[in-house]
């Protein structure tokens, strides 16, 4: 996991240095620049050392100096990928990212096809520039204009510093400067296997699953587990424990008493992990929230609620690991959120779960991405392997919801039902601020933060916001204080509010 930055169309190393330095928390191993000997741009790295610790340091050249790569994440099949490129070039390091380079100097910009991971990356090809985002978009990455160059970077903070016209990098696109932007991946639009046999889908779903995880145990650093004793971490972290060499520290945080913090312990028995717990006080949140909304990039109230505890669960576990694996996207695959009960046709369920995987990669995916990184870990998301989402669409939407009386993800329980004990199978589903006890925290910091008729005024005067409620003022205004330009970061928050039923 790294952060990486670039201009094209002019040989400013001044301006990515400056970029870089806004993304130290993502590399804090070592950095690197490319200068095209061309002078058409440069390209800059910050480094987070997790395969080849020692000898992966970037920018990584290919075959001829001429070309050279910087990425952020992981490429699961490397290990398969590898031994036949060493047949053809010269592998200078053991990282997985020089097998994107090498397959680049083969295939072009066919190389997307060949990927099975999550990235950003950058390849400099003398005068060209190629640039990648996963199909998912669970790596981040921004692009600008200015002065006719093509800006890049990981966050936006960083791209902010030089450009105020920035946008998103689409998820499952790639960008050729000689050619611009091409779609390579969109979630399937599958039609669901009605007339499926239940046992059978719940045994691919277990099988799916399983090889999900177990290839993202490929690490060259100690790997952890989140566990907010919910049902999704708690199948990932039982899945993990079960293939995983050596022990399993597994984390979680919450508020004194919270029903989190009790299920966590619970599975942790179950499982015997090493299992290191956080208590979280009204005190601290108010000090960290500006240091969370900053890293976060965001003022969404519902990001912001779950982003608390995630930012002080990846806290602590920076303290005993570098990767973390955890449950994000096991709810837009199997309807875990209450609203997709209210949705009772199956066809209209079934569109509404592809749209919510669709749109992770700006709401979630960045709360995951940015708060492991704010503390210099990697996140990984088992559920969210292109396997298991298409594996997701083909499942119908009555195995997802049902029961007796109805629950959620369903299907997921009755998968992984004898790894767990039963009253952490079928909990009833809490979003991570309910159980950790944030939102009680919350109501509890921020009844004096800012007043009704304050709020009021507030909301007047930021129109284009459209803040919906007091504390989302208050987090907006943390927002505001927390950049030196947040213009450009503001044109690119994304909302949960924005998701139609």
């Amino acid at each position: 996991m790294c952060g990486i930055a670039g201009i094209w169309g002019q040989n400013d190393p001044n301006g990515v240095q400056i970029m870089m330095d806004s993304l130290i928390h993502r590399g804090p191993d070592a950095d690197g620049i490319f200068v095209a000997e061309t002078q058409a741009g440069v390209l800059g790295h910050r480094r987070l050392s997790i395969m080849d610790p020692k000898g992966g340091n970037q920018p990584i050249y290919g075959d001829e100096k001429s070309k050279a790569i910087v990425a952020n994440g992981e490429i699961y099949n490397f290990p398969q990928l590898r031994p036949d490129l060493m047949e053809r070039h010269n592998f200078r390091t053991s990282s997985d990212t020089e097998a994107i380079l090498h397959l680049y100097e083969e295939h072009g910009t066919e190389t997307v096809n060949l990927l099975d991971g999550m990235y950003a990356f950058a390849i400099a090809d003398e005068n060209s520039l190629f640039a990648a985002r996963d199909p998912i978009g669970i790596k981040p990455l921004y692009y600008g204009e200015k002065n006719g160059s093509t800006i890049i970077a990981s966050e936006l903070k960083a791209i902010a510093k030089c450009c105020d016209n920035v946008k998103e990098f689409p998820p499952g696109t790639y960008y050729h400067s000689d050619s611009g932007f091409t779609t390579f991946y969109t979630v399937p639009d599958l039609q669901p296997e009605v007339d499926a046999d239940p046992e059978i889908l719940i045994k691919r779903l277990r099988e799916t699953l399983e090889e999900a995880v177990v290839k993202r145990l490929m690490s060259d650093v100690p790997l952890g587990a989140f566990l907010s004793g919910g049902l999704d971490s708690s199948i990932i972290a039982a899945i993990v424990r079960q293939h995983h060499s050596g022990p399993l520290h597994t984390f979680s945080v919450g508020i004194e008493g919270s029903q989190d913090l009790a299920a966590a312990r619970l599975v942790s028995r179950h499982l015997d992990t090493i299992h290191h717990e956080y208590v979280i006080t009204p005190q601290e949140v108010k000090e960290k929230l500006p240091e969370i909304i900053y890293f976060m990039e965001t003022f969404d109230q519902d990001l912001v609620r779950s982003g608390i505890p995630c930012y002080f669960t990846s806290r602590l576990a920076a303290e005993y690991v570098k990767v973390i694996l955890t449950g994000e996207g096991a709810d837009e695959l199997f309807a875990g959120y209450t609203y997709y009960k209210g949705i009772p046709d199956e066809e209209v369920l079934h569109r509404e779960l592809r749209r919510s995987v669709a749109t992770l990669h700006n709401i979630n995916l960045q709360r995951v991405d940015r708060l492991t990184m704010a503390h210099s870990i990697e996140g990984r998301v088992p559920f969210l392997d292109l396997k298991c989402i298409e594996l997701g669409q083909q499942i119908p939407a009555k195995y997802k919801i049902a029961g007796d009386p109805l629950i959620e993800k369903w299907i997921l329980r009755k998968a992984f039902e004898d790894m767990l004990p039963s009253e952490i199978v079928w909990r009833n589903k809490l979003q991570f601020d309910e159980g950790s006890g944030t939102v009680d925290l919350l109501n509890e910091l921020l009844s004096s933060a800012m007043s009704a008729e304050e709020a009021e005024a507030y909301q007047q005067k930021h129109p284009e916001a459209k803040l919906r409620s007091a504390e989302e003022c208050f987090y907006h205004q943390v927002f505001m204080e927390a950049f030196d330009n947040p213009e450009p970061i503001l044109a690119n928050v994304g909302r949960w509010s924005d998701r139609p039923v």
